[in-house]
């Protein structure tokens, strides 16, 4: 499990042998204490000091992979798919948490055939998650401002030349813009309000109904990752990649 580290002091980033790192507007001292911590081979301390900064709301594709090569080294392979989870959601194309996550998949018990997704629907959620929901938002403003200006030029000209550039232009724009804050709105629901969910216990079965009385359908493991689809009181229903569904308590999973 490979650690990148921010060092913060000297504005440098350089990698040894295991986490990842954030940025200046975090407590350097504790994030500096997890990697020492780490790199000493306490792990629980690492994972300590690091989850007080995420539970603090400090987020970062880095700290959540460093918290998860901690779990993982603690042999929490839960926690590990959690947080190398959340970190691909900040920065999808990373090798390192994609690697990660890829090999500790492995240690799971339950293997389903998936439902193959669309593959439109994969795209546009990757270009999604490859800009921050802000970021996107902002390139839409911006392109929404260009639009009203081509569109000015479209109405106001008396030019033939400059009223056709002016209309393809400002349509260009206009779709762009549409396009971004499209993208922007699926970054956001993918990264904070998200239906995926870890299995946090050793087995659990799926229920028929929201209830303890609920005929059992299935038997799912921890580190399975499902598809939260409902909510009553204290009961999740979930969806299994292979599209089986059951209902299981809200306190056997942690939201990604």
């Amino acid at each position: 499990m490979v650690l990148r580290i921010n060092i913060i002091l000297v504005l440098l980033l350089f990698t040894i042998t295991s986490p990842g790192a954030p940025s200046v507007t975090q407590d350097e001292s504790q994030y500096a204490g997890g990697v020492q911590s780490y790199t000493e081979g306490d792990y629980d301390k690492a994972l300590d000091a690091w989850l007080e900064l995420y539970n603090a709301g400090y987020r970062s594709a880095e700290l959540a992979y460093n918290i998860g090569n901690a779990y993982y080294k603690t042999d929490n392979i839960a926690g590990a798919l959690l947080f190398y989870e959340r970190a691909r959601l900040l920065k999808p194309s990373d090798e390192d948490i994609n690697y990660n996550l890829m090999i500790t998949r492995t240690r799971v018990v339950d293997r389903f055939e998936e439902i193959p997704e669309l593959f439109f629907v994969k795209w546009f959620d990757f270009v999604s998650l490859t800009v921050s929901s802000n970021g996107w938002a902002k390139i839409s403003l911006v392109s929404f401002i260009l639009f009203l200006l081509l569109l000015s030029l479209y109405i106001y000209s008396s030019k033939y030349r400059l009223k056709v550039l002016g209309f393809w232009t400002a349509l260009l724009f206009l779709i762009f813009s549409l396009s971004t804050f499209a993208f922007s709105n699926r970054n956001k629901f993918l990264v904070y309000e998200g239906n995926k969910a870890i299995i946090f216990t050793p087995a659990v079965s799926g229920k028929s109904s929201p209830d303890n009385s609920g005929t059992d359908l299935f038997m799912i493991h921890e580190g399975t990752r499902v598809t939260v689809e409902d909510v009553v009181g204290e009961w999740y229903e979930i969806r299994l990649s292979d599209g089986n569904k059951g209902w299981v308590p809200a306190n056997t999973l942690e939201i990604i």
